[in-house]
This record gives structure tokens, sequence and C-alpha cells, in this order.
């Protein structure tokens, strides 16, 4: 009996992320901010599409508008793998089927780069474990590492340092109010918040237990007033916070239907501006593309 042969496409989905709180607790010498915060992945997400060629090319199918190919993410670390493996490779064909908003907070981007990374070491057969493909992701952004990881974590430094947490599963209403926010421009503000004092696991577990909010984001009177829309998002979801630099927003349910009743509100109300986009997702606990890594 021979062996399968190596398969040479894949489809996958590629979740997004929460920010469940999200503090600034300090800044490095090189700029960089140092964070403590937990991620939690939901279900909203983006389906990449990867085919095997024989040329040796890298090629984007359906480049986002906008977007350059080579800026690409799942472009970016195709090539970084590429050269990681400093051997000849058959190349690929990469396609995005977008649903996470850009711009959102939602970890978008650097879920379509751990995906491909880890999607395209399975189909190269590089033999790259878990730990090394994190260490590459990291050079594509702070939270590359986290999708690569596979679960839910506590999340400190840079966004490198990951704690895995059991998380109650909840359902959540995620708001994108339209606009965009520019990250850089909200670590670059003066306004911005850097010294929240640190905070430890248990007590954020304490208060996950008993479905109550936790801490904050920092980042969200800085994008707040960078982006009116997101105050205006904020203030029409009652209980709600914003995801990572933002525009999203979103708050935690413990059904689907309240979450729904919540939305329905919110049209009825025409409580947000027609660009508004919604979405009832439910947590997940575990990363799709991760069971390809050891």
């Amino acid at each position: 009996m021979t062996d399968a042969a190596p398969a040479r496409s894949l489809t996958l989905q590629a979740p997004a992320k929460i920010n469940l709180f999200l503090h600034v607790v300090g800044r490095r010498a090189d700029g960089y901010h140092l964070l403590q915060s937990v991620f939690q992945l939901i279900d909203l997400a983006d389906t990449l599409h990867f085919d095997l060629r024989t040329d040796g090319q890298i090629v984007l199918a359906e480049p986002l508008p906008g977007v350059a190919p080579e800026d690409d993410l799942c472009i970016r670390a195709a090539r970084l793998l590429e050269r990681a493996a400093n051997r000849p490779l058959t190349g690929v064909t990469i396609r995005v089927e977008k649903r996470i908003p850009m711009g959102g907070g939602l970890g978008g981007g650097s879920s379509d780069a751990a995906t491909t990374l880890l999607a395209l070491n399975h189909l190269w057969q590089l033999g790259f474990k878990r730990a090394q493909l994190a260490e590459l992701g990291l050079q594509l952004g702070a939270d590359v590492p986290f999708f690569i990881g596979g679960g839910n974590a506590w999340v400190e430094g840079i966004g490198e340092q990951l704690t895995p947490l059991q998380l109650p599963r909840r359902r959540f209403l995620v708001v994108h109010p339209g606009v965009g926010v520019a990250t850089p421009a909200v670590f670059k503000a003066p306004d911005l918040t850097r010294t929240t004092p640190s905070v430890i696991i248990s007590d954020f577990v304490r208060a996950a237990s008993a479905s109550e909010l936790f801490g904050r984001n920092d980042l969200q009177p800085v994008a707040e007033r960078l982006e009116p829309a997101v105050k205006f998002a904020a203030q029409a979801l009652p209980g709600s916070r914003m995801s990572g630099s933002g525009a999203c927003v979103f708050a935690a349910f413990d059904c689907e239907a309240a979450a729904n009743a919540a939305l329905q509100g919110l049209r009825e109300r025409n409580a947000l501006p027609a660009q508004a986009r919604m979405w009832v997702v439910s947590s997940l606990d575990q990363y799709p593309a991760a069971a390809l890594a050891d």
C-alpha cells in the first residue's frame, strides 16, 4: 500500500479576534508599546484558497482594492516562508474571500497571514514547528503569533507573549461604523494612555466567570477622537467596547436571541449610518488552520 499523494490545494477559514480588554502598560526603548489584553476568536472569518503551481510563482488572485499585491499580508507571508525555506518551491496561487472588515481592529490581515504560513508550511512540506512559524509571523505583525498559537489567550509584551485561556462561550454583536482607524495614528497620539497598571490573569478570570466587563480599551478614547463615528457606534450599542485600535465595537451576550434582539433594535432605531455593518457572531475555542502544525 502506497502513501497518499501530498495535497496540492487547501481551503481554510481565517477567523477574526476581539480584544476583551486592551491596556497599554508601558513603552519599550524602540518605541513599541507594551500591552496586556485577552484575545478571543470569533467565527467572523475570511476564506482562503491555496492552489500549488508548477512554475514557482507566488500569485494573489483578485487583489484587495487599494492594496498592492506585494503589500498584501498573504503574499508577504508566503515570501517570508519561501526565504526561510531557502530552497526552490512549487509556487502557489492564493485567493482571499474577504469578510472581516479592513481597519476594523479584528485582526483580519494578521489572521490571513497566519493561515497562509500554516497552510503553505503544510502544502510545501517544510516541516517548520509552530514556534518557528510564530517567530516568522511576528515579522509581519504583532497579532500573527496569537493566531498561529491556535486558541484564545492572555496576551502581553508587544503581542508575542501568550498564555492559553479557556473562555466562556459567548455571542457578540460586532458593529463596524463604516470608517477605518489608522493604527499608527492611534499609537502616536500624545494623549494615549501608556501607564495603565499591570493586572493579573486571575482578576480577569473572576470577572469573565461572572460575565462582567473587565478593564477597558486604552486606545478607544484616541480612536473616538480621530474618528467620531467610532464614538457614535459605541454610544448606540450599550455595554460595548472597541476592539483593537478600532474601528469595530462589540457587546457580549449570553445567547444568540439576545444578540439578534440588540441588532434588530439598532436597525429599528436607525441608530447607525447607512454604511455601518453588523454581525452576530459566536466565540471560537480553536483556530482552524492550527491543526496543520505540531
